[in-house]
């Protein structure tokens, strides 16, 4: 599920070029970090609890601890929206040995940190902290927090301070999956906190339209899963309320019944609300003027 998924391989050899061997993978895209940071946050999320499931992987492999040693983007590809790595030439299972704190420094460029060294004479958790890290300062600290739901921030801000500080929820990629799994969850059972802190009481109101769309009327907006016009994604009529309200030129949206990959669904926000149209698939949402 982490890695590159290896469909076969083969062995040649010639005069010209001996002990050649040929691998045959799964096709994946380069992973462009400009290209991501301009995608919905969802899709970003996706991309950052693919990398916990490698951290985690690599954490409890059969082998051991592994730790990355070249862990930058460019080891990476996307594959279906998933994240993998494809080169495992720099990974080791050896952590580092010890006779005091002092053999665990960890050097960063912006930060460094020092572990305790077991009685066994070893770093502990040297591999999986440095993966953690890097996984922070290359991809947490970017595609977390930026255009996040206002209702997740809070918990985004204490999990990307975890994984950047060491601290004692340094295995934040733990919560990563118990706080953000659950709240994007669309299961009421497990997300019954969420739905409370997006519950809130508009000073506007909505006139309710069953099966009817608004054609056009349409307005750009970042980030969109539609490049001519402003799709979100919404977990119920509350949340699309709120992002409608803090858009000036937000007059009215519609529920879509499509949804997002975390079971979140699609709302068109429109501009005007002039000519609406039947559609049994759709529910519109008019902002009522005094």
């Amino acid at each position: 599920l982490c890695c590159f998924q290896l469909y076969g391989y083969c062995y040649q050899d010639s005069n010209d070029i001996p002990d050649t061997l040929t691998t045959i993978t799964e096709l994946g895209s380069p992973l462009e970090m400009i290209q991501l940071l301009q995608t919905s946050w969802e899709d970003r999320f996706r991309i950052c609890l693919s990398l916990v499931r490698l951290l985690h992987y690599l954490a409890h492999s059969p082998l051991g601890s592994v730790t990355l040693l070249d862990f930058r983007p460019r080891q990476f590809v996307i594959v279906d929206g998933e994240l993998k790595v494809t080169d495992l030439d720099d990974a080791s299972v050896e952590e580092s040995s010890c006779t005091s704190n002092s053999d665990c420094f960890m050097e960063f460029p912006a930060r460094n940190f020092t572990l305790p060294c077991s009685v066994e004479g070893r770093c502990q958790s040297m591999n999986e902290k440095r993966n953690l890290y890097n996984a922070y300062r290359f991809f947490f600290t970017y595609l977390l927090p930026h255009s996040a739901p206002s209702s997740l921030r809070p918990l985004l801000d204490k999990i990307v301070n975890a994984t950047g500080n060491h601290n004692k929820h340094g295995n934040a990629y733990y919560l990563l999956f118990l706080y953000l799994g659950l709240e994007l969850s669309p299961s009421p059972s497990v997300s019954s906190e969420f739905t409370q802190k997006c519950v809130k009481s508009a000073n506007t109101q909505y006139r309710r339209v069953p099966e009817a769309f608004i054609p056009g009327e349409n307005y750009r907006c970042w980030p969109s899963y539609h490049h001519k016009g402003c799709l979100l994604s919404v977990f119920d009529v509350n949340e699309a309320i709120e992002i409608c309200d803090s858009y000036s030129q937000c007059k009215a949206f519609v529920l879509t019944n499509q949804t997002t990959w975390t079971g979140r669904q699609l709302v068109f926000f429109k501009m005007a609300s002039n000519h609406i149209v039947p559609d049994p698939d759709k529910i519109t949402y008019v902002k009522v003027t005094d």
